[in-house]
């Protein structure tokens, strides 16, 4: 799949993509975007829980995904140089961020304990981050010799071997049955909603600034090569944040993991917005790639260790639907609004250092009040208080201590 991405990526730097008008090209792009994910926002939380109890229903998801985009692609060699692009390729990020929610729900089918997700993901980014980075060699090749349209064929049997390797996963059943309300529970608990935030901010920077520069490079000289740029340092730094993620957790714990990136993020953001121009752009785009590898990691980490007994493919499963989602509202914001480049950047900032001020007073508080002294009830005390003075023996010696005790028992 990764292998497909880049070669789509590679072909739609020389497409009418990038030499449409601006303004027409943001009414379409907006238009598409509304039309593809608005139902992905009301059918996916339906749909997802019954692919989940069908056997193998996770792996058709896959195979589809690969099939379609295949075809997709030819379509798009087709009409290349035709508005009919504009639809085509934002049906293939649809199946693209559908993809990831599948593969979340797999992944841990194929591991033998709960441990090994994290290695697992970890693995698969790195596989995923080289797989790409062959894959735009041939594919540069052909769309400087042959053109876009050879890109996208080869792009095509790309997917085609994406199914047939998806023919080769489990045919488990993710969630033989529905989450009952102490799994509900697990998945609600303070840590786990904070690092859901968390994550969401950090994805939903993602998608905002992928399509924020997008339409503000083409604006600036030489604006193909630099979105060229971002998209392969963005791809780099995920792989090398894929790397160092579980050596970072064996040393730090994961809510101060997502705490730095954050804290990355809305650097990177007011800090480039000060530089401004491409290059600030490049930075900003790897940066919020790197911390939302090292986050997707600490996430799940604090998933598996805080809620240990849920149903780990299905929860994955719903918290990368709710990140994708976050994705892609994000992005429909960033082609809604007709923002200079140091603008957007300000967004990305402010939207996280929101965030991280709103988890510094949360967990705060939740530290107060584990903290604080809990009071018990009146007969669980006096309770207490029996069993503390039976435990210091019985006093040595006559004393109004000793009459005190055995008239108090006397009492009870």
């Amino acid at each position: 799949m990764m292998g497909g991405d880049a070669a789509m990526v590679v072909a739609l730097a020389d497409s009418l993509f990038f030499d449409i008008d601006l303004s027409a090209a943001r009414t379409r792009v907006m238009l598409f975007l509304a039309l593809s994910f608005a139902p992905f926002l009301f059918v996916a939380p339906l749909i997802g829980p019954m692919i989940d109890r069908i056997a193998g229903g996770r792996r058709f998801v896959i195979q589809m995904i690969g099939v379609v985009r295949a075809f997709l692609l030819v379509l798009m060699a087709k009409y290349i140089d035709a508005l009919a692009l504009f639809p085509l390729v934002f049906a293939n990020l649809v199946l693209q961020k559908s993809y990831i929610v599948s593969k979340s729900a797999l992944v841990p089918s194929t591991v033998r304990s709960e441990t090994e997700h994290v290695e697992a993901n970890s693995k698969l980014g790195l596989i995923a981050g080289l797989t790409g980075a062959v894959a735009v060699v041939p594919a540069g090749i052909l769309l400087k010799l042959v053109g876009a349209s050879a890109t996208l064929i080869y792009g095509a049997l790309i997917f085609g071997l994406a199914f047939a390797s998806a023919t080769r996963l489990p045919r488990e059943v993710v969630a033989a049955e529905a989450a009952d309300s102490d799994e509900s529970a697990r998945l609600h608990t303070p840590s786990v909603l904070n690092g859901a935030l968390a994550m969401t901010m950090l994805r939903a920077s993602v998608g905002f600034t992928f399509f924020h520069l997008a339409f503000w490079l083409r604006s600036q000289d030489s604006g193909t090569v630099w979105f060229g740029a971002v998209v392969g340092v963005s791809a780099l730094v995920a792989m090398v944040g894929n790397a160092v993620a579980p050596r970072l957790r064996d040393r730090i714990r994961e809510e101060t993991m997502l705490i730095a990136a954050l804290i990355v993020a809305a650097a990177a953001g007011l800090g480039t917005a000060l530089l401004g121009g491409p290059a600030a752009a490049v930075v900003l785009a790897g940066s919020l790639n790197f911390v939302a590898a090292l986050g997707r990691l600490s996430f799940e980490s604090i998933v598996q260790r805080d809620a240990p007994e849920a149903n780990q493919g299905r929860a994955f499963a719903q918290f990368e639907t709710q990140f994708q989602l976050a994705w892609a509202l994000a992005a429909f914001v960033a082609v809604a609004i007709q923002v200079s480049g140091p603008v957007g950047f300000v967004i990305v900032g402010v939207a996280a250092s929101g965030t991280l001020v709103h988890l510094l007073v949360g967990l705060g508080s939740v530290g107060a009040v584990s903290r604080r002294p809990q009071r018990l009830p009146a007969r669980r005390r006096r309770a207490a208080q029996a069993i503390r003075r039976r435990s210091r023996g019985p006093a040595t010696g006559p004393g109004p201590r000793s009459r005190s005790g055995s008239a108090s028992r006397r009492r009870r």
